[in-house]
């Protein structure tokens, strides 16, 4: 059957029921693993669309390995990582993890809008018009090769009346529907499901990432009001555009962050260790006029045990600031090209590991304009003061994504990813019993 292949779909979370859930964000840096309670709440105390408050149980983060863009290079040692930080929060929470909701971040995600009409004649929309014309819109979605992560109806029609939220109750003769469908490559996709089912883990459900930190991070008014999150990863950059409380679009390029650290290695000709060291503690991507005052201390490739070399601060920003730039203005040529261009008023919120690099926020502003400023989850309880920051944010919307799945809408029926994604080691066993005996 040609078409979206869609992957396992999160069932919605009572409003009234407490849950224990586990979340793995597998990133082409590090990997992440969530386990937390989930708690029933009053929603006047709590952002819109919550129904849970979330404590954190146990958390366990790997360095990742066998991973490149956000995409599966390696089983044996991407298992191993996965194994090593479940095992982790498993420990600290006391609780022995089955079914994992996964962060996706490679995989070239994107978006489409889809859109179709029903006819209801003259009369009040009833909860059977908005499944028919959601199950029309859904019909019309159909490219191979790709994964849907998210299906989100964005707005409504009842004839001329554009931009309705909910239309039940509404008098009219035809009624139209918006779908955003934001999908990724089905293989890449496919390959992470068969990695962590290797672990013996379920997957519950894949989230896209920039979804997930724009969960964790965007206030409720920025939503409303319109919002750009952009990930800055390890191995991709991605991009969730907020617009009317709704995801509207979504993108991903495969650069990011260990790119930096690689054009850092080679230009001072040090192993990639320690251009990540010296990214972190002297890189920067503005220039600054005590850059050429300040030296720091570098030991060369084939330089052990001997004297460290010293260059001015000001080499290291010459090498970091055009690979920045070059990634900041490829985000904003594709969203461009795309027809949503970010204007001078825009509000942009930073997340991901590389977006802590210092002077990043000022370039942002400088080549994409609008209002800038970093994302840190908000909401949770019990994270570590190691977890309060910007690189974990994709982590903690994944706890945050299961009070949103019931937004969702999949044409039941669509293929299934041909793999055993979402076909745990348990039933594995059981169909190899019924095959063997």
């Amino acid at each position: 059957m040609s078409g979206y292949v869609h992957l396992p779909r999160m069932r919605p979370l009572s409003s009234r029921k407490s849950a224990i859930l586990s979340v793995l964000d597998v990133g082409t840096s590090k990997i992440v693993c969530l386990i937390a309670r989930l708690d029933p709440v009053d929603p006047n105390i709590i952002a819109h669309g919550r129904t849970h408050g979330v404590r954190i149980l146990g958390i366990g983060h790997q360095r990742s390995r066998g991973m490149k863009a956000g995409q599966v290079v390696d089983m044996e040692e991407i298992e191993t990582a996965v194994r090593l930080a479940v095992d982790a929060a498993e420990r600290m929470a006391g609780v022995q993890v089955d079914n994992v909701i996964v962060c996706a971040a490679g995989g070239r995600i994107g978006s489409q809008q889809f859109q179709a009409k029903v006819a209801v004649g003259e009369r009040s929309v009833g909860e059977s018009d908005v499944h028919r014309v959601l199950e029309a819109t859904c019909a019309r979605t159909s490219r191979d090769g790709r994964a849907v992560l998210h299906s989100l109806p964005t707005s409504f029609s009842v004839d001329d009346a554009q931009n309705i939220r909910d239309p039940k109750g509404m008098i009219g003769d035809e009624l139209g529907a918006h779908l955003h469908v934001a999908s990724c490559d089905a293989a890449a996709a496919r390959n992470l499901g068969l990695a962590i089912e290797r672990c013996h883990l379920t997957v519950e459900a894949f989230v896209a990432s920039p979804y997930a930190s724009a969960l964790a991070t965007l206030a409720d008014d920025e939503a409303e009001i319109g919002a750009t999150v952009i990930d800055f990863g390890g191995g991709t950059t991605s991009t969730a555009i907020f617009s009317g409380g709704v995801l509207a679009h979504m993108d991903a390029v495969a650069v990011g962050g260990n790119h930096v650290t690689l054009d850092v290695a080679r230009g001072l000709n040090v192993r990639l260790s320690s251009a990540e060291r010296l990214k972190t503690l002297y890189g920067s991507a503005i220039s600054s006029p005590s850059d050429e005052r300040e030296t720091i201390a570098i030991e060369q490739v084939g330089d052990d045990g001997g004297h460290p070399n010293h260059v001015p601060r000001a080499h290291l920003v010459r090498i970091i600031r055009p690979r920045v730039e070059e990634i900041i203005e490829l985000v904003r040529d594709r969203l461009r090209a795309q027809g949503r261009p970010l204007h001078a008023g825009s509000r942009i919120v930073l997340t991901g590991g590389a977006c802590q690099l210092t002077g990043l926020p000022e370039t942002v502003r400088r080549i994409l304009g609008g209002q800038v400023r970093s994302g840190r989850p908000v909401g949770v309880h019990g994270l570590p003061d190691s977890g309060k920051s910007p690189s974990f944010a994709a982590a903690v919307g994944l706890l945050v994504y299961p009070q949103m799945a019931a937004l969702e809408h999949f044409e039941p029926g669509r293929d299934r990813l041909n793999v055993a994604v979402g076909d745990g080691y348990l039933s594995r066993v059981g169909r190899w019993l019924k095959e063997s005996f």
